[in-house]
């Protein structure tokens, strides 16, 4: 499997742009926590080496990187809650999160890189939307690798005040440990109630 370069953004500064952000997110299918999303706008003269789409490296590599992105590159990470989860859904609240993360960067980009095949209704910039985007483009891997492992680190400490859930280890996923404790433990103000599982044992309990 390919790793990412930084072919598409070459193609925008080629197009005239000055600033191009790669934009990702993640935490759309887990029951649990916020939705992350991170902007990068990185030096094209200090890439880091290594980057890659979050889901190929360890958790280890991926803290390395991450301190080596933030020491080098525009980065801003932003989150929808659960609240605008349940009351947008997880398309627009994890669009709602990518604007967020595009407006707290130090300086607007001028050209944007979305993961995935749809862009935010409410991006005003010059964007565009690329399937497998953190595969394939520098920007957009290292902005999966901030998301991850700054969601990761949330659920943690999620975990602390919510034992029993295996937050720490299955982010909030519907893992099998994780069901078994919503039947034993029932649902925090941290679960999505829009969710088909959760809003199932909400309705049962009624």
């Amino acid at each position: 499997m390919s790793a990412p370069d930084f072919s598409l953004e070459s193609l925008a500064f080629s197009r005239g742009a000055l600033r191009v952000a790669g934009v990702d997110e993640v935490g759309r299918g887990p029951l649990a926590g916020p939705v992350t999303a991170c902007a990068v706008v990185l030096d094209p003269a200090r890439i880091p080496e290594g980057l890659n789409d979050s889901k190929r490296l360890t958790a280890r590599r991926r803290e390395a990187l991450m301190a080596e992105i933030l020491a080098t590159a525009d980065v801003c990470v932003a989150h929808a809650e659960v609240a605008e989860i349940d009351s947008l859904n997880i398309l627009r609240a994890s669009h709602l999160a990518m604007i967020r993360a595009l407006d707290g960067l130090a300086l607007r980009p001028d050209h944007v890189l979305v993961d995935g095949n749809m862009l935010p209704r409410d991006l005003t910039l010059p964007a565009e939307a690329i399937v497998k985007g953190d595969g394939r483009s520098l920007s957009i891997a290292a902005a999966s690798i901030v998301a991850k492992v700054t969601r990761d680190a949330i659920m943690r400490d999620l975990a602390q005040h919510f034992p029993g859930y295996g937050w720490e280890t299955n982010a909030g996923y519907g893992s099998k440990s994780h069901m078994a404790a919503l039947q034993d433990l029932g649902v925090t103000p941290h679960h999505r109630r829009s969710f088909a599982p959760i809003h199932n044992i909400l309705c049962k309990d009624v």
